[in-house]
């Protein structure tokens, strides 16, 4: 005769096998869950590191790293395309030990052949999972270190392919798949536009310092002295300084040098340094006096042009004295002071009344110093 309670106990325990199946099932999906959260929010970090950059070639290593982050890969590297667009002219690698480095150091970087070819001639996401057994396998050069799986995704500016981005051996020692493909083809199409803004960056900054250098003079020859400048530009594209310089003999057998600063940092800043630059050179040859009258009659003539900024100077003479030698003669508008350096390379500053800056009062006198 059958036993009622075992046979109470045989759909008790299948429901509780069905539950227990439901919520492994849960648990599951619940951290595919989690683990896409954490793969979109290293996804969103790595777009943002990229963006920060400013710099090409930091941008390019970027992209590299933040890719092999995403993915667990222990080697990354970046091909950029030459013009042709059948070979690589540049190739930024990561994850090489300095010991691997080392035992490359004397094979050219790829051109493009083989498996990386490949991702060249086809430009759609490329998973291998045994790179020896493909077969656009080239081989690798001596010294390389062994790579198995490889992981391949195009980036593309504009719609023009840049490069490639290749990703090899993951740290868990299992081939890439597709998670990771789509991972690294979301991170590839943010790289693209990263690549391209960074373009634009440069370009417009190359653009402001090539307009800038047009506006500062080319210093005549001023024997028996000796004239040099240095520029550097502003880092920010777009900021143009209004700092400038100037030196000439005058029709006095003396000579001027002059070094300047127009506040602001735009278009209009430099466009008001070139007028404040002219208008001095002009004074400078008209009126055959010490810098303090120089500057002050510079300094009425701002007033009546209400459209220019404050600006500083610093406006010396180096006069001929009736005996022989020279005397150095300078009036300060709100500048940083001059710095002397003598014969046998001491240095001082030769502090003084800084005076105001131009254009804020033509009330208050100027002195010279010498």
């Amino acid at each position: 005769m059958a036993d009622p309670k075992r046979k109470a106990e045989q759909p008790h325990h299948g429901l509780q096998h069905g539950l227990g199946r439901q919520l492994d099932q849960i648990s599951t999906q619940l951290e595919e869950l989690a683990n896409a959260k954490d793969r979109l929010q290293g996804l969103l970090n790595a777009v943002l590191a990229i963006s920060r950059e400013t710099e090409l070639s930091a941008v390019l290593h970027r992209i590299v790293t933040t890719a092999m982050e995403l993915v667990g890969a222990r080697y990354g590297a970046l091909g950029v395309l030459a013009p042709s667009g059948d070979a690589l002219e540049e190739f930024i690698t990561a994850g090489l030990s300095d010991a691997e480095r080392a035992d490359l150091a004397w094979s050219d970087f790829p051109h493009g052949r083989g498996v990386l070819g490949h991702l060249i001639h086809n430009p759609e996401p490329l998973r291998v999972d045994d790179i020896p057994s493909h077969p656009a396998s080239a081989g690798f050069p001596p010294g390389h270190p062994h790579m198995r799986t490889l992981l391949g995704v195009a980036i593309s500016v504009r719609g023009t392919i840049y490069g490639d981005l290749y990703l090899s051996e993951r740290s868990d020692g299992q081939p890439f798949d597709r998670n990771d493909e789509d991972i690294v083809r979301s991170l590839a199409g943010a790289a693209g536009i990263a690549i391209e803004n960074v373009r634009l960056y440069e370009q417009i900054r190359d653009s402001a310092e090539r307009f800038q250098r047009l506006l500062l003079p080319t210093l005549p020859d001023l024997r028996p002295f000796t004239g040099a400048t240095v520029y550097r530009p502003a880092p920010t594209p777009g900021h143009l300084g209004g700092d400038w310089y100037d030196a000439l003999w005058l029709p006095d057998n003396a000579c001027a040098a002059v070094i300047g600063d127009v506040f602001g940092h735009d278009l209009h800043a430099a466009a008001a340094m070139a007028q404040t630059r002219n208008m001095l050179r002009a004074l400078l040859y008209d009126r055959l006096t010490p810098p303090s009258s120089v500057l002050g009659q510079l300094d009425r003539t701002l007033h009546a042009i209400t459209d220019l900024p404050v600006a500083t100077a610093c406006l010396a003479r180096i006069e001929p004295e009736q005996g022989g030698g020279w005397t150095l003669r300078w009036s300060n508008a709100g500048h940083l002071p001059p710095l002397l350096i003598t014969p046998d390379r001491q240095t001082k500053f030769l502090h003084a009344e800084p005076g105001l800056p131009l254009a804020v009062s033509t009330e208050l006198r100027r002195p010279d110093h010498s």
